[in-house]
């Protein structure tokens, strides 16, 4: 992008800008106010399913899924994620979770901590270095998100494409997530359609109350 003048470096080295305007600026005359608590149960439910699904597919992509389809550490994993949402609540950033750009590290071989640490070292780094890395174009990591979700697609060969109450909710949740940019989204559409298909073809053993339940709630989400 450089030679073509597209891409501009105004500087290499700048100081972070200062959090005072945002840091622990809470309004609490709305906590509890009707608006506010849909706020919370819609952003509750975005994280919660953002976060299932990365963690799904990325540990399915590193290989750490049990035979019985759990994930070692689940509570951790949440409670790292939990952490961050409330940290980065109180600094007036946006919020804090995994996103499925862990997969590429992955991809490379990544399997432990260290590579957690070194990507936060990074990170840190970046601070003092943003004019150079703001001078990267998005056109410059998009492919690298291409060769992630084609990484994650190769977990479809575990649906049973045989069984239609299997295979069309997981068809409406993968391609769902692209079209709504959002993988909650995807999860929310595929659950209702996986209740409601299962529903109509009497399989109500596959189903539990939880099932039930969060279905109300989303259908009530999207369409109320």
């Amino acid at each position: 992008g450089i030679p073509m003048g597209l891409t501009h470096i105004d500087g290499i080295v700048s100081a972070p800008p200062s959090i005072e305007p945002i840091f622990f600026k809470f309004q609490w005359e709305h906590i509890f106010t009707k608006e506010m608590v849909i706020v919370v149960f819609t952003f509750l439910f975005v994280d919660m399913f953002d976060t299932i699904g990365t963690l799904v597919g990325v540990t399915t992509k590193a290989g750490m899924v049990t035979k019985e389809g759990k994930i070692p550490h689940l509570k951790q994993a949440f409670l790292v994620d939990a952490v961050g949402t409330t940290v980065g609540a109180m600094l007036g950033t946006s919020t804090i979770t995994t996103f499925v750009e862990s997969a590429s590290g992955v991809g490379e071989g990544g399997r432990s901590g260290l590579t957690a640490f070194v990507t936060a070292v990074c990170f840190l780094l970046a601070l003092f270095l943003a004019p150079f890395f703001l001078a990267v174009p998005g056109a410059a990591t998009a492919p690298v998100l291409i060769l992630v979700g084609l990484m994650m697609m190769s977990s479809i060969k575990k649906v049973d494409l045989t069984e239609y109450s299997e295979a069309i909710p997981a068809f409406i949740c993968i391609i769902f997530m692209p079209l709504a940019y959002s993988i909650s989204d995807g999860i929310v559409l595929g659950m209702i359609s996986y209740v409601l298909i299962n529903l109509l073809c009497g399989n109500y053993k596959k189903l539990t109350p939880a099932m039930y339940i969060l279905s109300v709630i989303f259908v009530f989400k999207f369409f109320m």
